[in-house]
């Protein structure tokens, strides 16, 4: 298998490729969203990030629910509007803080390869 580095141009045909198992390999968090922001997906690397358990984030909303310090201008009006244009893909530093230690992280954000959903990538700076 191809190694997946955060931030990669090819990463969505790299994910569409990669089980479950290899998806909690990845040294990134890596969170699939649907347009509304369900969590489809959630790696084990962005549980280490979060402290949150895979199994008890999926189906729930990321912006509401999982992560409300994200559901700000700078990261979920990003989201909304790459959803919107059906383009997403957007990088950018952020600050983790709900229910945890403050957290300096990188984001990136992108359309999924097929399929109406979207990969919210993460990586602890």
């Amino acid at each position: 298998m191809e190694v997946m580095t955060f931030g990669s141009d090819n990463i969505e045909n790299l994910l569409a490729k990669m089980s479950d198992k290899q998806l909690d390999d990845l040294a990134f968090g890596a969170i699939q969203l649907d347009g509304a922001g369900k969590i489809l997906q959630y790696n084990a690397a962005e549980g280490d990030i979060t402290g949150r358990k895979p199994q008890d984030v999926i189906g729930k909303s990321f912006f509401r629910d999982v992560a409300p310090c994200t559901n700000r201008p700078e990261f979920k009006g990003r989201f909304d509007q790459g959803v919107k244009a059906g383009n997403l893909n957007v990088m950018f530093e952020y600050v983790f803080d709900y229910q945890m230690q403050p957290t300096k992280v990188k984001v990136h954000m992108k359309k999924a390869l097929t399929g109406d959903s979207y990969w919210v990538f993460v990586k602890r700076l």
